[in-house]
């Protein structure tokens, strides 16, 4: 008999037997103590929260066509920038005037410089090699700074030398260290990625030493130290992975900030050389054409893509820093 709406109602009307009606719940031990929960995966829930956000797609998409025109287009169209230079009427032409003369073509829709060289073409290829710059640049110096700083947060011996060579180091501005490398050596790429990595991983190592001494002596940590677990294993187990967002947000301000230095160095003459083409050493060519009419867009079309380039990077390594933050996955 079970009651309905304050009434017994008799079972046997239900014309079902005890066993289709009622069935035995077992009790497993090891059943009762798993948690029914839906499986998490870190990565797949940061691209989720990233990409939430519509505008992180389209400077994801701006970002990939930058360097996709970077990188190709170069190669495609073998850009040379002396083709024109005995061509005393192919030189600082108008786009309008270049299309009269060459004919329409992505050669000639921002004009031509002092060389008689398309300006389309040489702020390609000048982004080619500053972003590449940039991410050797950001490779070498995040490597050595997270792994470096790592060590530096958990030896005491590492911990006093490292501390005594950045209060040193520290004090000597970093623009500085780079034109004097740059003027000791050999003007070319591979200088400039020596002296923009020479002490440019020592501010990270700092600061992820920092970060480190923070996170170490939590339980968990001194949990893992108290049952022997191995410095290098804790490190690359615990310490890492809990900062993952904090090394995003570093690497989107470092990939950025190469470029502008260069762009900066170039720009007050610690350029690559002439050989090399960079953003920077474009902007440094054409500065005189600012002031003259109708040769300004040789000067701004290499500002304008430096400065495009510079705020994308910073934009979507900013905000897949956030989304990498597990706080922001609830």
């Amino acid at each position: 008999m079970i009651p309905v709406k304050d009434e017994l109602m008799d079972l046997s009307d239900l014309g079902m037997s005890e066993e289709e009606l009622f069935s035995p719940v077992s009790h497993d031990q090891f059943d009762s103590e798993k948690i029914t929960a839906p499986r998490y995966s870190y990565w797949k829930s940061v691209f989720r929260v990233f990409f939430r956000n519509k505008l992180n797609i389209f400077a994801l998409a701006l970002l990939a066509i930058v360097i996709a025109f970077a990188y190709i287009y170069p190669q495609v169209t073998h850009y040379d920038p002396m083709a024109n230079i005995m061509d005393a009427s192919a030189k600082h032409l108008s786009p309008k005037q270049a299309i009269d003369k060459f004919g329409l073509s992505t050669h000639t829709i921002l004009g031509t410089g002092a060389a008689g060289q398309s300006t389309f073409d040489a702020v390609w290829y000048g982004s080619q090699i500053s972003l590449s710059l940039a991410f050797i640049c950001a490779a070498i110096n995040m490597t050595i700074g997270i792994l470096l700083g790592a060590v530096w947060g958990f030896s005491k011996k590492v911990d006093m030398f490292m501390t005594m060579v950045y209060q040193i180091i520290a004090n000597v501005p970093g623009i500085l260290v780079m034109a004097v490398m740059v003027m000791l050596f050999t003007a070319g790429f591979w200088t400039m990625v020596f002296a923009m990595t020479v002490t440019g991983w020592l501010g990270l190592a700092y600061f992820i030493r920092t970060q480190v001494l923070i996170i170490r002596d939590r339980e968990y940590n001194v949990a893992s130290r108290c049952l022997g677990t191995p410095i290098l294993r804790l490190t690359v187990k615990n310490i890492l992975p809990f900062m993952t967002s904090v090394i995003m947000l570093l690497l989107a301000e470092e990939v950025p900030s190469y470029i502008s230095y260069e762009v900066f160095l170039s720009y007050i003459g610690f350029s690559m050389g002439t050989k090399t083409i960079s953003l920077g050493r474009l902007i440094e060519m054409t500065q005189s054409s600012m002031l003259v009419p109708g040769w300004k867009l040789e000067f701004w079309s290499p500002v304008i893509l430096a400065s495009i380039i510079t705020l994308v990077l910073y934009l979507v390594g900013q905000n897949l820093g956030d989304a990498s933050d597990p706080r922001t996955h609830l």
